[in-house]
């Protein structure tokens, strides 16, 4: 390969430089990515086609010096193959035409079979690490089962989480159920994953951060520790990344998982999560995607900041704190993806 930064970052092995990449990287703040969304006729269309995905994954990489790619596809194909009804409503974001609100409909739900269900996410899997040629490794994803949980359970997007949240506690156990579905089914389709070409993979735990600690542990953590567990046994080689969104209060319970890397938010003070974690896991992050919209010097200082406040040594994957955002110009990621490169050799020395 050509560029395993990435990789060797993910391991805590020496790297010349901090690699970097971002969350949603292929998104709607690129013009080339709109264009061909236009031409597909919506989001489905591009995710559920194996050539377009590979299309908007590749746009980013021929724009800037990224360390990574990452499969282009939603976290909510796993509930859409169970037969949820996904669609996308405009100004709303994704919806479900069968939510599953009640014992007798989660107790239908079977577990996912990833080459039967959704081969297309597979074949865009195998097409992109073709394409890519050893240019830089292809991360694959899942959500993790809370967080596919409350969109299945909500029917979309939620603000308070009332639904799932009154499912959790009057009756935890059903909701159990539900999570023990999605914990087979997304260990069973980031495996799949792997075996189509993917050479590291993140589970993304957006909702985490919405519980309690104690809920987060039952609800959240658990679950993805049976995955992580999971694809470590079938794939010891392949790097584990949990990020949970506004979970830097639990990164001792993160730490249980045996992930490789703990993906942090921008709430989280780096060098402080550095001192906690020590020598045990990389950690990525965790520049405030808001930044973006600054001046590139502005961008540059936060950059640098970011890097001094992990310090000097291995294991930091730069990365935006969430996704980026569609309003920023693209100048702008590059001059963020620019400054790491530019700026992070001299803590690598």
């Amino acid at each position: 390969m050509s560029n395993d930064t990435f990789l060797r970052a993910l391991r805590r092995e020496p790297v010349e430089y901090t690699p970097v990449w971002m969350m949603r990287q292929a998104g709607r703040y690129l013009p080339e990515y709109r264009e061909t969304r236009a031409q597909a006729g919506g989001i489905q269309d591009l995710f559920a086609n194996p050539e377009l995905a590979c299309e908007v994954t590749l746009q980013p990489l021929r724009r800037f010096d990224l360390d990574a790619a990452i499969l282009f596809s939603d976290i909510l194909t796993i509930p859409d193959a169970l037969g949820l009804g996904l669609y996308f409503e405009t100004g709303e974001g994704p919806r479900f035409r069968n939510p599953v609100q009640n014992e007798a409909a989660i107790t239908r739900l079977k577990v996912l079979q990833t080459e039967k269900d959704l081969p297309y996410v597979l074949d865009a899997v195998r097409l992109i690490r073709r394409e890519l040629n050893g240019r830089v490794p292809l991360i694959g994803f899942s959500g993790s089962p809370w967080t596919l949980a409350t969109y299945m359970v909500e029917g979309g997007s939620s603000k308070d989480f009332a639904r799932i949240k009154t499912l959790a506690y009057e009756q935890p156990q059903v909701l159990q159920h539900l999570l023990g579905v999605l914990t087979e089914s997304v260990a069973d389709y980031l495996c799949a994953q792997i075996r189509s070409g993917a050479q590291a993979v993140q589970l993304f735990d957006t909702w985490g951060g919405a519980l309690s600690a104690a809920a987060y542990r039952k609800f959240s953590l658990q679950p993805m520790q049976s995955i992580v567990e999971h694809v470590k046994a079938a794939h010891p080689d392949i790097p584990v990344i949990v990020f949970t969104k506004n979970g830097g209060l639990w990164l001792d319970g993160i730490l249980e998982t045996a992930c490789d890397c703990i993906g942090l938010d921008w709430t989280m003070d780096i060098g402080v999560a550095r001192q906690q974690v020590g020598e045990r896991v990389a950690l990525q992050g965790n520049m405030d995607p808001a930044i973006l919209r600054a001046s590139p010097a502005v961008i540059r200082q936060e950059v640098a900041d970011i890097l001094a406040a992990y310090g000097h040594g291995n294991g930091h994957i730069f990365n935006l704190g969430h996704g980026i955002t569609p309003d920023i110009p693209p100048e702008h990621a590059g001059a963020f993806i620019d400054a790491v490169h530019e700026l992070s050799p001299a803590y690598h020395q």
